[in-house]
């Protein structure tokens, strides 16, 4: 529930910050503050400060800052009415009574919450039934034990339309209801709503609470499209802010101090048997910022483990480009790719939980990925080229936040830039030895602070709106010019939020033709646009394209070149639209509760938009020769 500011102001206080945050780190009185040492990163000088006067606590070796509610977030991995609730007990403050509106709501939640609860366990009893004997087979084959199932809460969805929907109305639970929880399949063209989960291995997704709020169901047949499939997004369930395993994960994950991130329900599971307890999964799609948080919470440093072929690259580069702009001092990712094409469980099955531990501890930093995915885009053999790498390096470094990191980053990438052979094209020696950070160069110019309340003008997003359109053709304008490119990067660009109703139809077109493999045929695609009236819409894209970019979008630019302005352009877009979002949500929250909290993450988000906005502009101009390292 929403909890009233004079509310949180009565706690805050009830309990002067030094009290809840020294019971984790030993403080000493400093002037008008209290001093110790950093409980996010190892210090031997003490850099965390306390102000009892401001309720506010700021450590300046991870730059982390916040209240008493965000102290036991961060430390404790709490959620935000989680870490409300504890303080109010402590301070003596009650909560407020729920009004009518807020009554029924909790109601109406606490009994989806318990038919969820319901289909969980009748999808277990499914399993053990005579209708569940294949599911059996097929966990027996996958070395998943009883005990393993039942740790797990496994189940089984029998091959019946309307076998859950009939238990659960003789439960006396409302159709609607089921509908609303995605237990059932319904809307435009079903005339009887059928169960949405058939055939299907059943892993209950659970909140942070452990209680059941949504399913991921794998399908027994080889006949059915999806062999995976998640529970659509319901009032209980938010796909991209939930991990799956997370409740299990959250204790051992704060004894070990780690966290693991693989990419499926089995590989959560192999990874547990294997030793690692400590291991979550995404459902289903790239990583977002919400799970990264989450991440965040439990470590400084997760292991994201992904699949080692193609996909699995993939899904590690979509990671860096995420993570690259959250990144703070002493926090970070680190990237785990298995060998030959396998996943956790293929490997646990054939190396044993050995092979799973030399995985991990050959895990790779951020910026030697980012090096590796520069270096592997396209051979650096002429000057040009690697102008053209020097330029997309800088461009993604400064899409970095924090000015500390982001001048690390920089330095790091300008020594590997010095190792390149020109004559050989490729790095000369070891790169990885070479991947230290230096510190910085005396007379180095350094970012300033964010000083002062962010401008109208920056909280209304002024750079990114009219950016955006110009961004979004560049991307368009690129696939029609060379719709072959579609093969490697439709998975991405169709993650990408447009705003430009051209550019959103004619992506729509270049889409399908993809999912057709009609992909490589430009006669097809110039058909299909002019059938749809968007020939105009296409030369308005082109033209806004070329205004950007000339080169990028003529017929014969070079390939390297060109995939390369579309990754940039991608990137671009991505952050930009990540950083719109967080804005609106920064500038919401200050203005209903404007706290010392809410104003310095307006700052951040002031400082982001500045650097996004400076790393596009530099992207558009030309790298000179001399920029690269000979």
């Amino acid at each position: 529930m929403r909890y009233p500011p004079h509310i949180l102001e009565e706690i805050r206080a009830r309990l002067p910050a030094s009290s809840v945050v020294g019971r984790r780190v030993q403080l000493k009185k400093a002037g008008r503050e209290w001093r110790g040492l950093s409980p996010f990163n190892a210090e031997k000088t003490p850099s965390f400060y306390v102000n009892d006067q401001k309720q506010f606590y700021h450590c300046f070796s991870s730059s982390k800052h916040g209240d008493i509610f965000t102290f036991l977030m961060e430390t404790e991995g709490l959620s935000f009415p989680e870490a409300v609730e504890r303080l109010a007990s402590e301070a003596g403050v009650s909560l407020p009574a729920p009004t009518e509106d807020n009554r029924a709501s909790e109601q109406k939640r606490a009994g989806a919450i318990e038919v969820m609860e319901m289909a969980a366990r009748w999808f277990e009893e499914r399993l053990l039934s005579n209708q569940g004997s294949e599911a059996r087979a097929y966990l027996e084959r996958r070395a998943l034990t009883r005990q393993t199932q039942q740790a797990f809460r496994l189940g089984y969805a029998p091959n019946d339309r309307y076998a859950l929907r009939d238990h659960l109305a003789g439960q006396g639970v409302d159709k609607d209801l089921m509908i609303e929880m995605g237990l059932l399949a319904a809307g435009e063209g079903v005339s009887v709503p059928y169960d949405y989960f058939r055939d299907r291995v059943m892993f209950p997704i659970t909140d942070t609470r452990g209680r059941v709020v949504a399913f991921g169901g794998r399908a027994l047949s080889k006949d059915v499209r999806a062999k995976y499939l998640n529970s659509p997004e319901t009032p209980l369930f938010h796909k991209g802010r939930t991990l799956y395993n997370l409740h299990g994960a959250r204790k051992a994950a704060h004894d070990r101090g780690s966290i693991i991130a693989v990419e499926g329900y089995v590989d959560v599971i192999a990874m547990t048997l294997a030793g690692h307890p400590e291991t979550v999964a995404p459902l289903g799609t790239a990583l977002t910022e919400d799970q990264l948080g989450l991440l965040w919470r439990h470590a400084d440093e997760p292991i994201l483990c992904f699949d080692g072929d193609k996909a699995g690259q993939r899904a590690a580069f979509r990671a860096l480009d995420i993570a690259l702009p959250l990144l703070e001092p002493g926090r970070s990712l680190r990237i785990a790719l298995l060998p030959g094409g396998q996943d956790p469980d293929d490997l646990l099955r054939s190396g044993g939980p050995g092979a799973i531990d030399q995985v991990l501890e050959a895990a790779l930093p951020l910026s030697e990925l980012l090096w590796r995915r520069a270096i592997e885009a396209g051979p650096v053999d002429t000057p040009e080229r690697r102008a053209g790498l020097t330029q997309t390096l800088r461009t993604t470094v400064a899409t970095i936040r924090d000015e500390t990191v982001r001048r690390y980053y920089r330095d790091d990438i300008e020594e590997r830039l010095r190792s390149l052979s020109p004559r050989a094209g490729r790095p000369a020696g070891p790169v990885a030895a070479r991947g230290r950070s230096r510190f910085v160069r005396p007379g180095e110019p350094v970012s300033p602070r964010i000083t002062g309340g962010p401008s109208a003008s920056v909280t209304a997003s002024v750079g990114f709106t009219g950016a955006a359109p110009v961004r979004e053709a560049v991307i368009v304008g690129t696939l029609l010019v060379q719709p072959e490119m579609l093969a490697e990067f439709a998975e991405e660009i169709a993650e990408l939020d447009f705003e430009d109703p051209d550019a959103k139809a004619l992506l729509s077109i270049l889409l399908a033709c993809a999912a057709e493999d009609e992909r490589t045929d430009p006669e097809v695609l110039h058909n299909r646009i002019t059938r749809a009236g968007l020939k105009p819409a296409a030369e308005r894209i082109l033209a806004l394209a070329r205004s950007r970019d000339r080169n990028t979008v003529a017929p014969h630019a070079d390939p390297a070149q060109r995939a390369d302005a579309l990754r940039q352009a991608m990137i671009l877009h991505r952050q930009a639209g990540a950083l719109h979002s967080e804005l609106r949500e920064a500038r919401q929250a200050f203005e209903n509760d404007p706290t010392d909290a809410g104003w310095a993450w307006l700052c951040e988000v002031k400082a982001r938009l500045e650097t996004v906005i400076a790393a596009e502009a530099e992207a558009e101009q030309p790298v000179s020769s001399d920029s690269t390292a000979a």
